[in-house]
This record gives structure tokens, sequence and C-alpha cells, in this order.
């Protein structure tokens, strides 16, 4: 039973080595826009409006797969604080369906909404003590610009996907994307309100793939 049971082990293991290492990789670099003049606190960014174009600043983008993708088992959860009178991250990409709550790091009010068609919400006046934690669920793919109705100058932006299969890329513009199906997908790059670059592309098992948007 002893030899048996180790057996079974064995092909366990073998199933679960030989599926991770069917999982595809897509790695590469996405020209980023130039950043504007001036010094910029490292690892601190905002969200900018230039010609009704909303962007990050200092520039990121967002990688991710297009495709038919099966839809999470269980709600997933992430959040957007407001810390030093900013939206923490200033961009966050989320999959339709996710959760996301919206702490108050700050010792004053703040009022987070949003008239955005992909999601229109207001979660009124809070401190920081509010529980539970004020929170929306996004269940519609598009951009959501975050606004407080208190503090004009804060916005941050949410960017829902039907996928699961996302990335930021880093401040050079490089991202990774792994743990990804084998077959055919469209491969696009956020970059801001305006502009989304794709590339079609054709994931096989075990295999990096080189993509860069010039």
């Amino acid at each position: 039973m002893r030899r048996r049971g180790l057996v079974l082990c064995g092909a366990i293991a073998t199933f679960v080595v030989s599926k991770v290492f069917a999982q595809a990789t897509v790695e590469g670099h996405v020209e980023l826009p130039k950043t504007r003049g001036g010094p910029v606190v490292v690892k601190r960014y905002e969200i900018v409006n230039q010609g009704g174009v909303l962007s990050t600043q200092p520039p990121l983008a967002v990688v991710y797969l297009e495709g038919q993708f099966p839809k999470p088992k269980s709600t997933p959860l992430n959040q957007v604080a407001q810390k030093n009178l900013e939206f923490v991250p200033a961009l966050l990409p989320i999959q339709v369906g996710t959760k996301v709550e919206f702490p108050n790091l700050d010792n004053t009010y703040h009022s987070i909404f949003s008239y955005s068609p992909t999601k229109r919400f207001d979660l009124g006046r809070y401190l920081p003590s509010e529980r539970p934690i004020p929170s929306e669920t996004f269940d519609s793919a598009g951009l959501v610009t975050l606004r407080c109705d208190i503090h004009e100058h804060m916005r941050g932006l949410i960017l829902v996907l039907n996928t699961p299969h996302f990335v930021m890329t880093d401040a050079q513009g490089r991202f990774r994307l792994s743990g990804l199906p084998s077959g055919r997908y469209a491969l696009k790059a956020w970059i801001n309100s305006s502009t989304t670059r794709e590339k079609p592309v054709e994931l096989k098992g075990g295999e990096t793939l080189r993509v860069d948007f010039p």
C-alpha cells in the first residue's frame, strides 16, 4: 500500500509540474510617454488631465491578455487608499467582479465618488474610523475616474478588465506576464484613457514570448 501511495503521489506531482510548465509567459517593453519636466518624487504617481486625456504621471502602462476566460469563483478584493490627500495607487487594474475598498488613511474627511459610465457611485463623507470600510463592486469593463468631493485636486483611475491576466509596467515600461494559457489572443497595452495598443500573439506552453509596443 505504501508503494502504491508513493507511485500515486509521484504521478500527481508530475501532473502538477507538467501543468505549471505548460503555462506560457509574455515579456517585453512598452514605450511610455515622456515625463513632464520638473523633479518627481520616487514611486509617487498622480493622475493628470491633458486635453481631456487621463494618464499617470510619471507614466505607467497596463498590459493585459484579451480572450475568453472563466470568471472568478469568489469575489476578488482590492484597495485604493486615500493617503496624504492622494489616491494610492493612482491607477489600479482589476478584473470584472472585483470588490474595491476605499480606506481613509488621512486625519480628515474624504468623500469618494465617480460619474464614469462604467461605474457611477458616491460613498459620501467619512473619517478613518468608518467601519466597515466603504467599498464598491465593479461589474462592468471600462475606465473609472475617482474623485473626492472635498479635495478637488484628487484623481484616481480604476481600469476594469474582462481578464484575470494583467500586469502593470515598471517606470521603464518593462513587463512580464506569466501563468498564461496556450492559444491565440490579443495582447493589449493601456497607455492612457485615449490610447490602447494591441498585438496578436500565439502562446505555447512552456515558452516565453517577447512582445514590444513601440
